[in-house]
């Protein structure tokens, strides 16, 4: 099982987004603990899987239309 660890300031290098904000808005937003970073040994140290980040820019995403109706009402059509 070959996986590319990054740390925060690394992954920021790599997809253009602060350490910052990868660890305070992305984690645990975007990034699920377990699939797209762990944590090991229990630490606090945090290690971002690199492979499963990638797959996860670049999966296609579901639009779904949604039109307003009356009464506060929704269509998903």
């Amino acid at each position: 099982m070959k996986q590319t660890l990054l740390n925060a300031k690394e992954l920021s290098q790599r997809i253009k987004f602060s350490a910052a904000y990868i660890n305070h808005t992305l984690k645990d937003n975007v990034f699920f603990d377990g699939v797209h970073y762990i944590k090991p040994f229990g630490g606090r140290k945090i290690f971002y899987i690199w492979e499963e980040v990638e797959r996860e820019l670049f999966k296609k995403q579901q639009r779904r239309i949604v039109v307003p109706m009356a009464h506060r009402g929704v269509c998903h059509g």
